[in-house]
């Protein structure tokens, strides 16, 4: 292999650590506050760049429906379980989020994906599709199990990724799809080619790092969601809402998950279970930071990249099996080296 060859090599594994870097730190932000592994992590980046797609080639976007009956279905739990108030303005306001607010993006939808707007309305309503579903997802099948053990929360994400890999498949069909460069950019530098797509993925994946730093370190929501992975009960002593901390937990996931495949579509052809390979890739990434450490996972990330890179030149067929097996001998070191920690109450 010459020097030239490797450089690219390193290249296109940077660039795709920074994707596996950004699902790293959601996946642990969702572990540290949640307890949950959140397997459907990679469903938002597919979600998201099959949404973009649509609206790019004028087509309504399927994943309004999926919205739609997500806060159709917990305003109904939240009815039944007691947890809004039997009062007229609690029930209206909730109503007004998880009913009618989905349906006036199904109208706007409706009316203006025909148009071809271009690419800043696509990617605001990619957004607003899109994100607003990591909250409902934990409303649904998470707030209700808070106390449940690691486990029956794993299962659980299980469930909830092959519902939405089954629904994915339903509203998008199985051929793949992918967006035309957000930018046509591209230059040469020494013996790399650079894309202005792939800066433009180093530059966001470097923006959303030093926003959650930000937003950890001097924001009071930030705060709050640090003591609630430090100590559960704790947060809940001082008066930090546990049901508001998990909410906001699945809706950094899903921004970060959505913004992800809006990064990606232009770059590979997303189809209905392609975001899954990807969130793994991510959750390797997650396991070798321990499911505790932000910069951890973003160097763990990297170095993901980078094998994949190298392990597909090599043998483009088990490259995913080289990347998966990473995780063994680390896995087998923390058992043997590790103490047991009995889970909080």
């Amino acid at each position: 292999m010459s020097s030239s060859i490797a450089l690219l090599l390193v290249q296109d594994g940077i660039i795709n650590g920074a994707i596996y870097a950004l699902l790293a730190v959601a996946l642990v932000l969702v572990f540290a506050v949640t307890r949950v592994i959140f397997i459907p992590q990679g469903e938002f980046v597919t979600f998201g760049a099959l949404t973009l797609t649509a609206l790019e080639a004028g087509r309504f976007p399927a994943s309004v429906w999926l919205l739609l009956c997500l806060g159709v279905t917990a305003f109904v739990l939240d009815l039944a379980r007691g947890r809004t108030k039997r009062a007229l303005i609690p029930i209206a306001r909730r109503f007004a989020w998880d009913i009618a607010a989905p349906l006036a993006l199904l109208v706007l939808a409706l009316v203006l994906a025909p148009m071809k707007l271009g690419l800043a309305f696509n990617i605001a309503m990619t957004l607003a599709l899109v994100v607003p579903m990591g909250p409902l997802i934990y409303r649904i099948a998470f707030e209700a199990l808070a106390e449940a053990s690691v486990l029956t929360l794993l299962i659980t994400a299980v469930g909830v990724h092959l519902a939405m890999t089954g629904l994915g498949l339903a509203f998008f069909g199985p051929e793949g799809f992918r967006a035309g460069s957000f930018t046509s950019l591209s230059f040469a530098l020494g013996p790399l080619f650079v894309t202005g797509q792939s800066l433009l993925v180093l530059a966001v994946a470097a923006i959303l790092m030093l926003a959650l730093s930000i937003f950890f370190g001097r924001s009071l929501i930030g705060k709050a969601l640090i003591a609630s992975a430090v100590s559960r009960r704790g947060a809940r002593l001082v008066g930090i809402p546990e049901a508001l901390s998990g909410k906001v937990a699945f809706l950094m996931a899903a921004l970060i998950g959505t913004l992800s495949g809006l990064l990606i579509a232009p770059m590979v052809t997303i189809a209905y279970d392609t975001g899954f390979l990807i969130g793994l890739k991510g959750f390797v990434a997650a396991i070798l930071a321990g499911l505790a450490s932000y910069p951890f996972s973003v160097l763990a990330a990297i170095f993901v990249g980078i094998l994949e890179s190298f392990a597909a030149f090599y043998s483009s067929e088990f490259k995913d099996v080289v990347v998966f097996m990473v995780i063994i001998p680390f896995l087998l070191w923390r058992s043997l080296s590790g103490t047991h920690v009995e889970e909080e109450e």
